[in-house]
């Protein structure tokens, strides 16, 4: 029995807007599993670091900002 154009059509809309579905949760699984890595290694610098062991500030390099 033949299938009709319509079906076929509505099948592969259907297929496609999963594959697309699947495709942004695991583009959002991979952001939310990067996301604290680059957090920790590239943020504020730790405030101890800002003052040496007189509490006087110490002066910001290039590579600080």
């Amino acid at each position: 029995m033949p299938v009709s154009q319509t079906f076929k059509k509505k099948e592969r809309e259907r297929a496609r807007r999963e594959r697309q579905a699947e495709k942004a949760k695991k583009r959002a699984e991979r952001k939310s599993e990067s996301r604290p890595n680059i957090d920790s290694s590239a943020g504020a610098p730790n405030p101890a670091e800002l003052f040496d062991e007189n509490g006087t500030p110490r002066e910001l390099d290039f590579h600080d900002f």
